[in-house]
């Protein structure tokens, strides 16, 4: 396809796209398409309408919430400032809109952008305000992969429209990903490329007459004495706005401020009359806790916190997608000012992901849809182990990696086969955070794509019964069999189409030693969709876009929150190809993926309920550090020692669960009799209501469900939670005296006929379950999704609706929601009937689900290194991680 071609259905697509957005009625797909040949027609254009058409129906269902924020009520701060200010022209923000459209953007997303930057600005200080000094800080959270560097290339034309004049960005750690960020900021700020070999504008710099701003950094240099010296920059010319994309490291912030120091030494202390906006990137960055010297977080974060401290006015803000970030939780790495300074003290803003944004909820925690994407590896650990050396020599790939292979090869051949020739389609494999290992996983997997290769030229045009005996083609049928049979093309049509798949296929290594660059553009400008498979560490999965990635395939053990959950970079936008998309993973990691997705979700849900209560940023910050996550962060850098600690826990709004659960038929036939027990009496004498499945006990006290809870037995490597649920059940009982109880026995279930037993859930067992008496539940998740609206009247679980649509009636309604409208405790009881030989059930658990609100109640735990063992099993060490930028 010609540069020519691409353009062209760029051009149809928007002229369509603009069209459709100014229709009433949502478009139907027969309406969308015969403007598609309308257009087509004037345009001169004959090839595929497919894609375009795609495009335009994706634009038409994208919406996007307004977000939430919360503030500081008692500052005096008018955060209407933007909309009083008449004199600005916004010239930039114009620029970055009209930017988004041509690249395809639907009008609806454009204009969310354009309210949510408008109200993040507002949050910022008037740069014209009064008083010589002044400094703001805040924190946006946003969703992996979601388009946070759209909200905040937003944010600074906004900004810079409104007099900021002098804009640093700190970009992540890792060179590809500061070059990354400036290509994007060169193309939708300053409109020019700043490669020192091709100065020629780009982007919104090509409408006449544009103000480009100056940068100090281009594309091939971080900030230093000489790039700055080259750009030709005095510190009094400010008639235009000034930016800089940095690392964030030791070295070049220290350079920084010792330029901008040098340059002010005739002005007093402090550049006084300069505004000046820091963004920081992935703000989380810094809490691996790692013994790097260059990328020490104390020293990082006190070099940041010394250039905000240069300039009279300042405003700081955050990106996070992981609000675990260290600003909230190690209280150890920060001497006091630092932890201060950097504080989200003014302002904490979560966004909303798109209707259309592929994330954390699709992949794990809506069950339909994750059971599509999500692939356990079973069989990593005998090839390449969790725990490897860098030396270690890797006589062969896993059969799940070859197969994850083949899958790439058919769902490449499908894209194609839809008219997505000329996009990018990506594989993503991370299995070592060693070079030589990511270079031997490339050497066999670039074996392997050469075999099957040949195999395709030689059998594509074959008849059936004589391509079907070569191996290589049985593997590709049965990844299309078992993944892709219903994915709208059938074998005959995908196996023509798999010669193409070759064409520009390349494998490379990812990381901060390889010359090898996955550079997209360069093949955008020859209009080629490159078909690519990445294999790496740690930049791989550290904000590195890897466009159009449909198979993933990560076999690593981190429990680090942040690492994790940067780590998913299968999230983001799959327009026209999601059905195709598989991540393969362990199954620890499928747990823990769940677990922390569940948690994101609540700490979002907290944000909402906690500006209801006009409650502060620092509300925020402490219920977080006394969140029960954030003890797995704290503890792993505080456990060095090996002595006991003392933590403070929080379940506000949470759900605990018994996901560790004994297999011993003694403890559980106890356990059933205490529930027939409780069932008899009425939990105290309570009447029995019938729910969708199970019955319901309303109102039954707490000390109630505080007795069961004692004498249910739980395996030992979970009684520690238990006790820890029962302390805080007793906490909150002065305010919360009743509670709800569940009797969950769905109508399909097995089992549990005679009066007051249950019927049985039936759950999967994993692989290496159960160990000795204990065996843990997949996604560590005991009740289902949706099971917490039980016993809920219609009118609650109206409001519940209300709650998550929120003000643009968008997000799905989750557990959640529905924990918010029942405002007490919740006693969920289940019988599971474990699938499978290896465990026999029936088998007692428990859930409590416990309301909003109680924020500044705690329990303390105490944790040793057994508890953290047991909680985390083994980490990698993110000092052996050789992907660091040396």
């Amino acid at each position: 396809m010609s540069m020519m071609a691409v353009t062209q259905e760029r051009n149809i697509s928007n002229a369509l796209i603009s069209g459709l957005a100014n229709m009433l009625e949502t478009p139907t797909r027969e309406q969308v398409e015969e403007k598609a040949k309308q257009i087509a027609v004037i345009f001169g254009y004959e090839g595929d309408l497919r894609n375009i058409v795609a495009e335009a129906m994706e634009s038409v269902v994208t919406r996007m919430g307004a977000g939430v924020s919360l503030v500081d009520f008692d500052a005096k701060h008018d955060d209407q400032w933007v909309h009083k200010r008449e004199d600005v022209d916004w010239t930039y923000a114009r620029a970055y809109e009209e930017f988004l459209r041509n690249e395809g953007w639907p009008p609806q997303m454009v204009q969310s952008l354009s309210d949510v930057t408008t109200r993040i600005l507002g949050h910022l200080q008037d740069p014209l305000s009064e008083g010589t000094s002044w400094n703001r800080r805040g924190l946006v959270i946003g969703h992996v992969q979601s388009g946070k560097t759209a909200n905040y290339t937003g944010l600074i034309a906004r900004a810079a429209d409104a007099g900021y004049k002098f804009i640093v960005v700190i970009a992540g750690i890792h060179n590809n990903l500061r070059r990354q960020t400036q290509q994007r900021i060169d193309e939708a700020f300053i409109g020019r490329s700043s490669d020192p070999e091709d100065r020629r504008n780009i982007g919104v710099g090509l409408t006449l007459g544009y103000p480009h701003p100056a940068t100090l950094t281009n594309i091939n240099g971080d900030f230093n004495k000489n790039t700055a010296a080259k750009s030709g920059w005095k510190i009094n010319d400010f008639s235009k706005p000034i930016i800089l994309i940095i690392k964030k490291n030791v070295t070049t912030l220290t350079a920084l401020h010792k330029w901008l120091k040098a340059l002010n030494a005739g002005g007093g202390d402090r550049i006084s009359d300069v505004p000046m906006l820091l963004i920081d990137d992935e703000a989380d960055n810094a809490s691996i806790n790692t013994n790097k010297e260059d990328l020490d977080p104390t020293k990082t974060n006190a070099m940041i916190r010394r250039i905000l401290g240069l300039f009279a006015k300042s405003c700081y803000v955050g990106y996070t997608a992981t609000p675990f970030a260290n600003i909230f939780i190690n209280p150890d790495a920060y001497d006091d000012d630092v932890r201060e300074e950097l504080f989200p003290r003014d302002f904490i803003y979560c966004l909303d992901a798109p209707t259309t944004y592929f994330g954390a909820e699709k992949v794990f925690l809506n069950e339909e849809t994750s059971d599509s994407i999500v692939r356990p590896i079973d069989d990593c650990e005998n090839f390449i182990p969790y725990s490897h050396k860098r030396d270690d020599s890797i006589h062969e790939l896993p059969p799940s990696l070859y197969r994850a292979l083949d899958e790439f090869i058919v769902a490449r051949a499908i894209r194609n086969l839809r008219g997505q020739a000329g996009k990018h389609c990506s594989m993503m494999v991370n299995v070592s955070r060693f070079v030589p290992v990511q270079r031997a996983v490339r050497d066999f997997l670039s074996l392997r794509e050469k075999k099957i290769r040949e195999a395709v030229l030689a059998n594509y045009a074959m008849p059936e019964d004589v391509s079907s005996r070569n191996i290589y083609m049985q593997g590709l049928k049965q990844a299309f069999d078992d993944e892709y049979a219903d994915a709208g093309s059938t074998w005959a049509e995908v196996k023509s189409a798999l010669h193409d798949v070759f064409e520009h296929l390349h494998l490379f290594v990812i990381n901060s030693k390889s010359d090898e660059v996955l550079d997209y553009t360069r093949y955008e400008k020859e209009g080629v969709g490159l078909t690519a498979v990445a294999v790496g560490g740690l930049s791989l999965s550290r904000g590195l876009t890897i466009e159009g990635l449909t198979i993933s395939y990560m076999y690593r053990n981190t429990k680090m929150y942040d690492t994790l959950m940067q780590m998913g970079r299968w999230f983001g936008y799959r327009p026209g190809f999601e059905d195709l998309c598989r991540v393969h993973l362990s199954r620890d990691s499928i747990n823990w993926y769940s677990h922390i997705a569940g948690a994101a979700e609540e700490l979002v849900q907290q944000v909402k309920r906690m500006r209801r209560d006009r409650l502060s940023p620092k509300d925020f910050g402490f219920y977080v550090r006394s969140h029960p996550d954030s003890l797995l962060i704290t503890a792993v850098n505080k456990m060095r020692s090996g002595k006991k600690e003392t933590f403070e826990q929080n379940f506000s709004g949470r759900l605990r669960e018994s996901y560790i659960v004994s297999t011993d038929s003694e403890v559980n036939a106890r356990n059933f009799s205490l529930i027939t027990d409780h069932w008899k009496n009425g939990f105290g004498g309570r009447p029995q209501e019938v729910t969708e499945k199970g019955f319901v006990f309303k109102d039954v006290p707490v000390q109630v469900i505080e007795d069961f809870l004692i004498q249910f037995e739980c395996h030992s490597t979970f009684a520690g939670q238990k006790s820890d649920v029962v302390s805080y059940l007793e906490r909150i009982a002065a305010k919360r005296p009743w509670a709800d109880v569940l009797l969950i026995s769905p109508s399909g279930g097995s089992g549990g006929d005679a009066p007051f037993t249950l019927r049985n859930q039936v759950r999967v067992v994993g692989k290496d379950q159960p160990a000795g008496t204990s065996w843990r539940l997949n996604k560590d998740r005991v009740a289902s999704r949706g099971d917490e609206k039980l016993g809920l009247s219609e009118p609650q679980r109206e409001k519940a609706k209300v709650l998550a649509g929120g003000k643009d009636g968008l997000g799905a309604v989750s557990d959640t929601h529905y924990r918010e409208v029942r405002e007490k405790p919740l006693l969920m009881i289940h019988s599971l009937e474990p699938k499978g030989d290896s465990v026999a059930g029936p088998i007692a658990a428990f859930g409590i689900s416990f309301p909003f609100g109680d924020y500044l109640t705690t329990i303390n735990v105490v944790v040793n290194k057994v508890w953290l063992k047991q909680m985390q099993g083994y980490v990698d060490d993110p000092d052996d991680e050789e992907d660091y930028d040396a």
